[in-house]
């Protein structure tokens, strides 16, 4: 009887630990107080990574913005996790590299920063498979059969 006990109490408290939410977060925001020590016009990107370190994504280019973001990401159980609160720093620079703005964005912003898009343009438009695949055939490379 203390077996059936102790193992009905063990699933219990297994059951109710796998139901608690998981908070991770991701990322890095410079705190306010480093920000007010940026001057829009005088400050350079350099001085700008002093300051509050370096960005967590930069622009495409070099001479690019900066951008710093953090995510809060909540797991519950088996569900799909869900980001509860993202903010995203943009620092703006000028094409002299001095910089020009700083604005902060959060999911009540509603607004969409693209940090990295990898597309990969194909260069077969409205081609089926079936199409293709009977296109190869006769098309026998140099290097077909070994020999």
């Amino acid at each position: 009887m203390r077996t059936f006990a102790f193992l009905t109490v063990m699933a219990v408290t297994l059951a109710i630990s796998g139901c608690t939410a998981t908070i991770r977060n991701h990322g890095y925001i410079p705190p306010e107080e480093d920000l007010q020590e940026l001057v829009v016009g005088i400050d350079t990107r350099a001085s700008v990574e002093d300051v509050v370190g370096s960005p967590t994504a930069g622009g495409i280019l070099e001479g690019g913005n900066y951008f710093y973001v953090r995510s809060t990401v909540r797991t519950f159980g088996p569900r799909r996790p869900e980001v509860v609160d993202r903010q995203v720093l943009a620092i703006s620079f000028d094409e002299n590299g001095v910089l020009s703005n700083i604005e902060s964005f959060g999911l009540e912003d509603g607004r969409v920063v693209t940090l990295s898009r990898r597309v990969t343009d194909s260069n077969i438009a409205n081609v089926s498979f079936l199409r293709q695949l009977l296109g190869n055939i006769g098309r026998v490379g140099p290097d077909f059969g070994g020999g």
